[in-house]
């Protein structure tokens, strides 16, 4: 079959290397190419490749930040998702690359062997799709990587410049936002009834009304904590949980 492929990188001789590389291949066909993340969000409507090759750090808004809006996208509207092989001279992205099931990371300098091991994994990709029984979320504690099922999570807070994530055993700190660790969520019963909190809907066990409007959630397995619901988000809440 023809892979539809789009480039976005904002450094010019690097981009028309990697074009130049990319069209050696029959069956690739190219697209427009993106000088930054804005460009690509616009290309892909247009185009809906298959893969995107993207330079990590890119001005307007960043390839990291783009694949996850794509992704969002692609998951809202039902669309089939588009594969990544991420671009980078550094390699502390790797992690978050990959929580996001990126095909491949290529270091620059890379050569076109280097890429050609790219290019040969997206085929792959393409005729053997993976089956997703279970996905894994990475979350950075330390200088570990945690991998927890997302099934699992109880609850999220904000501590400071940090969060915690707690499921039914652990407690993991993360330098992540809980803006982040939400969308990587995405797809999944969580909530977000307090600016600090991010709560999964099954572990609700009680909704105890607590003042002006407020409540506090009480988690079944976890009953010593209280997470607060603010008043604008209560309405929220209940629609979500009589939706099922």
């Amino acid at each position: 079959m023809k892979i539809k492929v789009l480039v976005a990188e904002d450094e010019r001789l690097a981009r028309e290397e990697l074009v130049y590389g990319l069209k050696q291949e029959e069956d690739l066909i190219l697209c427009p190419s993106a000088e930054n993340g804005r460009q690509l969000m616009e290309l892909y409507k247009q185009y809906e490749p298959h893969v995107v090759f993207l330079d990590v750090e890119m001005p307007v808004l960043s390839g990291m930040e783009a694949a996850k809006q794509l992704l969002d996208e692609s998951t809202r509207l039902g669309k089939p998702q588009p594969l990544f092989v991420f671009i980078t001279a550094y390699d502390e992205y790797a992690v978050e690359a990959f929580g996001i099931e990126a095909v491949d990371y290529l270091l620059k300098p890379y050569g076109n062997a280097r890429l050609k091991e790219a290019i040969n994994r997206i085929r792959k990709r393409m005729a053997h799709p993976p089956v997703r029984t279970s996905t894994k979320l990475l979350v950075e504690d330390g200088e570990k990587v945690i991998v927890l099922k997302p099934e699992e999570i109880c609850f999220a807070s904000r501590m400071d410049r940090m969060i915690e994530i707690h499921t039914k055993t652990e407690c993991v700190q993360t330098k992540m936002t809980l803006q982040e660790l939400e969308e990587k969520l995405n797809g999944y019963p969580f909530f977000k009834p307090h600016r600090s909190y991010l709560v999964n809907l099954d572990y609700i066990h009680e909704i105890v009304p607590w003042f002006n409007g407020a409540y506090n959630l009480i988690l079944k397995e976890r009953s010593d904590v209280k997470i607060p619901v603010s008043r604008k988000a209560a309405k929220t809440l209940f629609r979500r949980l009589q939706r099922g």
